[in-house]
């Protein structure tokens, strides 16, 4: 039998998180090389399969920027709700309050 494995091989083991949005930029600039190829062996024009290919090739940077706008977007947004909420004017604890009325304490009592 094998002894257990400590928990810091364990979190070796697992694959770091894959970038999704590189995945699909990735994919789509190999689609903008591959039409035109297949449309010039289907008989397309040069200038045609060119012109498909710019298209694709603006197409995927517009897909892009928008992809990596949307996922910084995500981000802050979960910063912010990871980050504690410190009321109206910044203040943390209860020794913060300043003023006010104050009832009991060290009054003179008559």
């Amino acid at each position: 039998m094998s002894a257990p494995r400590p928990a810091v091989e364990a979190d070796r083991a697992t694959p770091p998180p894959r970038d999704t949005v590189t995945d699909v930029v990735r994919w789509a600039a190999f689609s903008c090389l591959l039409v035109p190829v297949v449309l010039l062996g289907y008989g397309t024009s040069l200038a045609g399969a060119a012109g498909t290919a710019l298209g694709l090739a603006a197409v995927t940077g517009a897909c892009r920027v928008l992809l990596r706008q949307s996922e910084r977007g995500a981000a802050r947004l979960a910063a912010e709700d990871r980050a504690p909420h410190r009321g109206r004017r910044h203040r943390t604890g209860t020794g913060s309050h300043r003023g006010g009325r104050r009832t009991g304490g060290d009054t003179p009592v008559g």
